[in-house]
C-alpha cells in the first residue's frame, strides 16, 4: 500500500462540521491571514470547501483580505475613500465624496454593519433626509455616492448581488428650465 498523501504547512485545512447527533451537515475550511488571523470559509460540499478555501488563501496573499461580517458601513465608506477613491477621480470629486460620507451617511448609518444594510435603510436614510429640508439633488449625489461605494464592495467580495441594497425609486429633480425656453415665451 502506498503513502497517504498529504498537505503542506500552510495550506488551510477542511473539516466536517457536525450536528448534535453528529451527522455532517457541512464542511468548514480554517486558514491564517497575512495578519496571523484565524479565518473560515463554509460549504455544504467537501469540494466546494476547499475550493473556496484556495480562493480565500489566493485573495489573502493578494492582500484581498475582506471580513464584512464586522465591518460598518462607516468604516467601509473610510477605506473605499482612501484605498479606490483618493488616487482614481480628481480632487474635488474626492471632496465631495469624503463630504457626503462624513455629513450625510456616517452619522445616519456609519455604526450598522456592512452586511446588515438593506434597502430599507436607504430608503429611509433618503427620506429623513428630503425630510430635513435637503434638495432632492444631493439626495441624489448621496445615492450615487452609496451606490459607487457599494459596487465596490461587490466587487472586492464584500458583499453578494443578491444582499446588495438596490433602492428602487429616488426623488426627483425638479426640471431645469433653460435660458432660450424663457426668451420664447
Amino acid at each position: 500500500m502506498g503513502k497517504v498523501k498529504q498537505s503542506g504547512n500552510g495550506t488551510g485545512t477542511v473539516y466536517p462540521r457536525k450536528n448534535k447527533a453528529g451527522k455532517v451537515i457541512g464542511y468548514r475550511g480554517s486558514y491564517f491571514d497575512p495578519a496571523g488571523k484565524r479565518r473560515y470559509v463554509s460549504a455544504k460540499r467537501k469540494g466546494d470547501a476547499e475550493r473556496a478555501l484556495r480562493q480565500a488563501m489566493a485573495d489573502a496573499d493578494r492582500g484581498l483580505v475582506f471580513d464584512a461580517g464586522a465591518l460598518t458601513v462607516g468604516e467601509y465608506l473610510d477605506r473605499w475613500l482612501s484605498d479606490s477613491v483618493s488616487d482614481t477621480v480628481k480632487a474635488t470629486t474626492y471632496e465631495r465624496y469624503e463630504q457626503i460620507a462624513r455629513l450625510h451617511v456616517e452619522p445616519d448609518l456609519g455604526a450598522l454593519k456592512l452586511k446588515a444594510l438593506t434597502p430599507a435603510h436607504l430608503r429611509g436614510l433618503y427620506r429623513e433626509k428630503l425630510g430635513t429640508g435637503l434638495s432632492a439633488r444631493t439626495v441624489q449625489y448621496i445615492h450615487v455616492t452609496l451606490h459607487k461605494a457599494l459596487k465596490q464592495a461587490v466587487m472586492d467580495g464584500g458583499c453578494y448581488p443578491a444582499t446588495w441594497p438596490r433602492p428602487s425609486s429616488l426623488p426627483r429633480c425638479a426640471a431645469r428650465r433653460s435660458i432660450r425656453s424663457r426668451r420664447i415665451r
